[in-house]
């Protein structure tokens, strides 16, 4: 899939989704709660690194939780690169009191908010971290990675690891277009240039 709002010569930013955890392989939501890499996850992380070997990456940065800050730092010790920033802003949605629980569970447990959702994602359930406050957190931080001092420029690349539902928020607002659910290692293209995200291009494996 591939969606831009200008094409234009840009920084380039990569942007990946974690590998797998467990509570991913049974179908259990995990929003903000910090569930560790599984080993077909670290292997993924390792898959990862493989396609980025080329991309020229000189700085990674990831989510605090663990399944996204031990991805890029498999990536990182595989690129020979510095060991990833952690920022808490990259972090996935917190879901609520849908967390803990598979999609099944939710409809049974919560009925009316579960139907609410579906019918538009927006409806978010109790608890849950409000649509504007992640787009707003994962530009102003995204915005800021591109933009520090002694940010990579010209064929240089930045690597950020984050989590499905926060990069799918983060496409969506930056050219219009929300993808599909992602898959543990997506990897996004990103180009930004005076002072704006101009286009998101999802790399193919």
């Amino acid at each position: 899939m591939t969606v831009t709002a200008l094409a234009t010569d840009a920084r380039t930013i990569y942007l990946a989704r974690h590998g797998e955890t467990e509570w991913n392989r049974i179908g259990r939501w995990q929003g903000a709660t910090d569930i560790p890499l599984s080993d077909t996850g670290r292997a993924q992380a390792r898959l990862l690194a493989e396609a980025l070997r080329h991309k020229r990456i000189a700085r990674v940065h990831a989510s605090h939780l663990s399944r996204a800050l031990e991805t890029a730092q498999i990536i990182a010790a595989r690129l020979g690169v510095p060991a990833p920033a952690a920022d808490p802003r990259l972090r996935e949605r917190g879901y609520g009191a849908f967390e803990g629980l598979t999609r099944v569970e939710c409809a049974e447990r919560y009925p009316g908010v579960w139907e609410r959702y579906l019918a538009d994602r927006r409806a978010v359930p109790p608890g849950a971290e409000p649509q504007a406050e992640v787009v707003e957190r994962i530009t102003t931080a995204m915005t800021e990675i591109a933009t520090a001092a002694g940010a990579p420029s010209g064929s240089d690349a930045i690597l950020v690891i984050s989590h499905g539902g926060t990069i799918r928020s983060f496409i969506h607002a930056t050219v219009g277009v929300i993808p599909p659910p992602l898959e543990n290692g997506a990897l996004f293209r990103i180009r930004f240039e005076d002072g704006a995200f101009v286009s998101a291009e999802q790399e193919q494996g």
